[in-house]
């Protein structure tokens, strides 16, 4: 089939690059002349595992382009994708302007039939606004779908090709069997397309992701009450992600959740809630819970060097909000910082990945390190946010005779405190 994506972030150019792997004729549409030029010489602007080769690959077979003229593309494609950003406004609030925009403009431009999906993650209503919108402004015959997206950074090319779940909310049957057939290169195994309505897609993909939030949120206070009544949490985990009505998925305690989604989208259905006089008393609490878990973590580090923190010297391993992306966007390891430099302390940075990013939000307010155990010579303690499998089993003997202090602060729960012992290194983690 002949397919537009617009908008080529995170989620365009992933879904983009899957479907012309799927045999599909793709055609990435982007106002952003610079980073549509660096597509075009097969540089790829964020960091993903497999997606390079992906792009590439596509790309030289000639399935996949990339253009900032977006009448030419809608001219050309049958399913016109959105996937622009929806970022939260300062209620809240989800802001849908780029996609009404884009709905606008492709209405302008339709010369024949089209079928216009948004994987945009947007409110409920959203669906009704484009469609009366695109009605007023054309008398060609079109449909709209909501396909919202759940892809994982980190895993995202995975989750497209070997989805849990496709949620496609049509009304119409036949398009119904179009999307059908444009996701069934990657249902070889199972079937796993759910049809609904669309608003029940709208609403799904903000269920899942404060679902998710509230799991994670729900462990890091318990972690909290487990270090003040002497409780281990990695042992409550498995516990209770042994019941098969839990499961272990989002149950590991940490520094709080960050990313461009789960932050976005609590804030997006607590304000949806709101409109719709429905209060979302939980997700205000998951919302808070969140916040106290980012606060708790850097003040006990704060606390930990007492008067002498700003004469103390931090070296931190991770900035992205999880292993395998190189997003900072609302990570812990920035809120962190920024209150251990308002503490006077000195922080060096390291990064597998997430470092260009982090020199546009700090510059020269910390010390970025290429190398990770050279950069902990003469620090105070090391700060661990990130869990990339190099800090997983690191060289213990190095960190010890590297450091000032031989202190870990992990955030991430990645090592047996008994070991650390041994190690002569004093080992702080959550909940235990």
């Amino acid at each position: 089939m002949r397919v537009s994506v617009v908008g080529i972030g995170y989620v365009g150019l992933v879904a983009a690059a899957c479907l012309a792997d799927g045999g599909n004729h793709v055609i990435c549409v982007d106002n952003d002349k610079k980073k549509i030029a660096k597509l075009g010489k097969g540089i790829i602007p964020i960091y993903e595992p497999g997606l390079d080769e992906i792009v590439k690959r596509n790309e030289a077979a000639g399935r996949l382009c990339f253009t900032t003229d977006l009448k030419e593309a809608v001219a050309k494609s049958l399913i016109i994708f959105l996937a622009v950003s929806t970022p939260s406004t300062e209620d809240g609030s989800a802001d849908i302007s780029a996609v009404l925009d884009v709905s606008d403009k492709i209405a302008e431009f339709m010369d024949d039939y089209k079928i216009i999906v948004t994987k945009s993650t947007v409110p409920v209503g959203t669906g009704k606004r484009i469609v009366e919108l695109i009605s007023s402004m054309t008398k060609q015959r079109f449909d709209y779908v909501s396909n919202p997206e759940f892809l994982k950074e980190g895993s995202a090319v995975d989750d497209f090709m070997k989805p849990d779940r496709v949620i496609i909310g049509a009304d119409n049957p036949e398009v119904m069997d179009t999307l059908k057939q444009i996701y069934s290169p990657f249902m070889r195994k199972k079937n796993r397309i759910i049809f609904m309505d669309i608003a029940s897609a709208e609403l799904t993909k903000y269920a899942t992701n404060c679902m998710l939030a509230t799991r994670i949120s729900f462990m890091n206070e318990l972690s909290d009450l487990c270090e003040k009544v002497g409780a281990d949490i990695e042992a409550i985990r498995a516990g209770i992600g042994s019941d098969s009505r839990i499961g272990n998925a989002f149950l590991f305690p940490g520094v709080g959740y960050g990313g461009s989604c789960l932050p976005k989208d609590v804030s997006a259905l607590i304000h949806i809630g709101k409109v719709n006089d429905n209060p979302m008393s939980i997700l205000e609490s998951v919302r808070n819970a969140n916040i106290r878990q980012q606060e708790r973590f850097a003040k006990k580090i704060v606390d930990y060097y007492g008067i002498k923190a700003n004469k103390a010297t931090l070296a931190v391993w991770g900035l992205a909000f999880k292993a395998r992306t190189d997003d900072i966007r609302r990570s812990p390891a920035i809120f962190c910082i920024e209150r251990f430099l308002q503490a006077g302390m000195k922080v060096r940075v390291y990064d597998p990945e997430a470092m260009p990013a982090a020199k546009k939000q700090f510059g020269k307010l910390v010390e970025f390190s290429k190398e990770s155990y050279e950069m902990l010579k003469s620090a105070d303690g090391l700060v661990i946010f990130t869990d990339w499998q190099e800090f997983r089993n690191p060289d213990f003997g190095l960190i010890v005779q590297n450091l000032n202090k031989a202190v870990i602060f992990d955030g991430r729960n990645l090592y047996d405190p008994v070991y650390m012992k041994k190690q002569g290194i004093e080992y702080h983690s959550i909940g235990r």
